[in-house]
């Protein structure tokens, strides 16, 4: 066999420590490890010889994973013909079998019951605590394009119930409204661990220079015992601009009690008591469907959305995504 047949990995002694290495030798990532007296290379033939470790360039045996399916979410977007769609996004954490009331979550229902009932639009609320889905597990820091369109972990594991969001956000709404409690002056838990996993939608700006968010309007209500309003909305206004939504004028409300207000129950009654903070979310609703319905009629140009975020630019040719 001649030489030009194996790729040099380095020393033996290098692979003592057990752990694995990554080599790279032109286009082709292979990785090499040592277990007990055996060394291993995925995808190739390895073999020890003269104190140096040779992996051969062709594969022996074919990979593992079967041929399948395109994943449902994967199918071309095409808005369906109908009224403004509205999808609720409740990020409130609660106790299995212990409701409580919610301050969002209220404003949230009381917003998509006005739109339904008096502005004919389609809603749907999605509670995130009901979900059971799995937390991001890194596949963008071990690769860019391991972060794939639908999400690696989606695609992987059927019982995973991300899709729901995901078919819900890029397929169904026209509008997304996410209300979120202020927890120790930042959105809610559940919020963080859903918009980790919506970075699938934001990568694909990036690596392949497509916009899943088309036409799509977003809208907040926050609520908290604790204030850091601007900041909470700072937040998610930068998330979903990145991934593509446009934004009503005042794209969202807010009610907070303040630093010092730490009795809860007078804070939850003043909610529900207050028509002004009911009226407020319903008109936030109608000013999202309003933006929506123009975009969905109107055209800013074939050119209009292209390379459109801060992170929506080419890769630099050779670097090394983290």
């Amino acid at each position: 066999m001649s030489d030009s047949e194996w790729i040099d990995a380095g020393a033996a002694h290098d692979y003592a420590d057990g752990a694995v290495r990554e080599i790279v030798n032109g286009k082709t990532r292979l990785a090499v490890s040592l277990r007990g007296e055996s060394y291993a290379a995925i995808s190739g033939v390895c073999n020890h010889v003269d104190g140096r470790i040779l992996v051969r360039r062709t594969a022996s045996t074919s990979r593992g994973r079967k041929a399948h399916e395109p994943h449902p979410l994967a199918r071309p977007l095409k808005r369906a013909e109908g009224p403004i769609r509205i999808l609720g996004l409740s990020t409130t954490a609660m106790t299995a079998g212990e409701p409580r009331y919610s301050t969002s979550e209220d404003l949230l229902q009381q917003a998509l019951d006005r739109a339904r009932e008096e502005h004919d639009c389609e809603t749907q609320l999605l509670r995130i605590r009901d979900l059971k889905f799995r937390e991001c597990e890194g596949f963008y820091s071990k690769s860019a394009r391991a972060c794939t369109w639908p999400c690696s972990i989606t695609e992987m594991d059927a019982s995973d119930q991300m899709d729901q969001v995901y078919e819900g956000v890029v397929h169904w709404a026209d509008v997304i409204l996410l209300a979120t409690p202020i927890r120790w002056g930042v959105a809610s838990s559940l919020c963080f661990k859903m918009i980790e996993r919506m970075n699938c939608i934001q990568n694909q700006e990036t690596i392949a220079n497509r916009h899943l968010l088309k036409n799509k309007v977003a809208g907040f209500i926050i609520t908290g015992g604790q204030d850091n309003v601007q900041a909470v909305a700072g937040q998610l206004l930068g998330f979903f601009g990145e991934i593509g939504c446009q934004f009503p004028q005042f794209p969202y409300i807010a009610h907070s009690r303040g630093w010092s207000a730490e009795d809860m129950e007078r804070n939850m009654q003043h909610v529900r008591d207050s028509q002004s903070l009911h009226e407020d979310a319903s008109a936030l609703a109608q000013r999202c469907a309003q933006m929506a319905q123009l975009m969905i009629t109107g055209t800013l140009g074939e050119r209009a959305l292209v390379r459109g975020g801060r992170k929506a630019h080419r890769l630099e040719s050779g670097s090394t995504p983290q």
